[in-house]
């Protein structure tokens, strides 16, 4: 993992406008570095994911959680990988195989990942007795639907 002070002058060069936080579109381009492209609705998910004061933003400390799930995301896809420097059609489904190119690459892997987590987010949310299910009303799947796409 990198240490706090990468992370907080790496920060500190996407944070434009000096206000301690990140938008979407420098969050976009501090991934781009890293060779991470994402499409800008996979890092507003991102940000929704460790927004924990829901300002719609990404303070140091939310940024620094969400280095954590992406360097155990990479050491997963490093795993899985087999030194191809992509997963297979049969590592994954389909569905996020989203350059449609047949390969898996980190990238693609994080958005999987990042539905996952907001899938389940979203469902812990509505399965409020810890029942394993849930039963939604047409407003609640309205709901859903809009906040775990990719």
């Amino acid at each position: 993992m990198e240490n706090t002070a990468n992370l907080r002058e790496w920060f500190q060069r996407v944070d434009s406008n000096n206000k301690g936080s990140i938008t979407a579109p420098e969050l976009k381009s501090a991934l781009a570095v890293g060779n991470l492209e994402f499409p800008l609705s996979v890092v507003e998910q991102m940000i929704r994911m460790y927004d924990f004061d829901r300002n719609g933003t990404m303070s140091f400390q939310e940024f620094v959680a969400l280095n954590k799930f992406l360097l155990k995301v990479q050491q997963a896809f490093s795993d899985l990988e087999r030194g191809r420097g992509f997963l297979v059609p049969d590592d994954v489904y389909d569905s996020f195989d989203q350059k449609k190119n047949g390969r898996f690459q980190l990238d693609d892997v994080i958005s999987l990942c990042i539905f996952l987590q907001s899938a389940r987010n979203l469902f812990n949310s509505f399965d409020t007795a810890k029942q394993g299910r849930v039963t939604l009303d047409f407003n609640q799947l309205v709901y859903c639907a809009a906040n775990c796409r990719i």
